[in-house]
């Protein structure tokens, strides 16, 4: 379990700016040797939650070279969360590893959406060169495509009026009592960022984690980003009985295990 009295170290603020609006993300960079693992959070999470916090405590623990961070809008950091994108978590992701991991060879670990955000962020490293910079991949429950596979179909046509009249629709919780809001934009630019309908490639060996009892990234979703990564080495581990957050203490010990395997025999 997670040890309270544990120091996760400083918050550093790496300043961003777009469309008019400018913010600071909250990160916290753990020196040790590389590859440096990256965390990827999930939609509306943050990089105090307990896989982040379980994978620092390791990283520590075997001098191991760790970064997390929040998105805008989300946790530590600075920034609205409504006017944010899935286009402008990808540019937080990318603006941060520039500015804390520059030129450092990487093992990506997302969750939910951080798994699409990780997939993202690969190709953009891979456009702009970096493609070997890439040591490894995690991904929990990978999210891919989620505001058009798994999002936008569940909406009901009340609720998609209701969008794109007002620009936003409050949906339930299954981990909070009250809704938050899914914004048009959300949905709208999330499609210039969807990866299914043509091969994915990561440039780099990938480990899927996937709960069979997850409810909002249903396993065949799992099933369908592994079948995709047909040109780059990959396995998928399934939990039976888990669940989409896959953070009970066994579900911890089996990313750990898969974060240290990716950086077996690499150096950076």
């Amino acid at each position: 379990m997670s040890d309270p009295q544990f120091d996760p170290g400083p918050v550093a603020f790496v300043p961003r700016a777009e469309g008019g609006e400018s913010w600071r993300l909250a990160a916290r960079k753990r020196a040790g040797a590389g590859p440096t693992v990256v965390w990827l959070g999930g939609f509306r999470s943050e990089m105090i939650a307990a896989k982040a916090s379980r994978l620092d405590q390791w990283a520590a623990g075997k001098g191991r070279a760790f970064l997390r961070f929040d998105y805008c809008g989300h946790g530590e950091s600075e920034g609205s969360y409504e006017t944010s994108t899935i286009g402008r978590w990808l540019a937080d992701s990318l603006g941060v590893v520039d500015a804390l991991a520059a030129g450092e060879r990487l093992v990506l670990v997302g969750s939910s959406m951080g798994g699409w955000i990780a997939l993202l962020l690969a190709r953009a490293l891979a456009a702009r060169g970096e493609a070997g910079r890439l040591a490894g991949m995690v991904l929990i429950a990978p999210a891919t495509d989620f505001t058009q596979e798994l999002m936008w179909p569940q909406m009901s046509e009340a609720a998609r009026a209701q969008m794109v009249a007002t620009g936003r629709w409050m949906r339930p919780s299954d981990y909070s009592p009250e809704p938050y809001p899914i914004t048009h934009a959300l949905i709208e630019e999330g499609r210039e960022h969807l990866l299914f309908g043509a091969p994915i490639r990561t440039h780099c060996p990938v480990h899927i984690l996937q709960g069979m009892r997850d409810p909002d990234v249903p396993w065949r979703h799992a099933q369908k980003l592994f079948e995709t990564l047909a040109a780059d080495p990959a396995v998928i581990s399934y939990v039976k009985d888990g669940d989409h957050r896959l953070s009970r203490e066994e579900d911890l010990r089996l990313l750990v295990g898969a974060v240290e395997a990716m950086g077996e025999g690499a150096t950076g």
